[in-house]
């Protein structure tokens, strides 16, 4: 469908040619092309993946410091 999309077909014509919402269409072109900055392209899925692999880390960080804390005063 992004194929579709890219090659110049309007939004409106592929909802109807496919029986995709126009609101769907717009969703997917969101989500997966890709955002462009001068390190590279990622698109938005990937983004908010790494985010979350981020998040994640930085909550994973902060437990190991306060556990060396604990382990410090012994």
């Amino acid at each position: 469908m992004l194929d579709l999309y890219h090659a110049r077909n309007s939004v409106k014509d592929l909802g109807s040619e496919y029986g995709v919402s126009e609101v769907t269409i717009y969703k997917w072109i969101k989500k997966f092309i890709p955002i462009h900055s001068g390190k590279g392209s990622l698109a938005l899925k990937e983004l908010v993946e790494i985010q979350m692999e981020n998040l994640r880390l930085k909550q994973k960080l902060e437990i190991l410091k306060k556990a060396m804390v604990i382990f410090a005063k012994k």
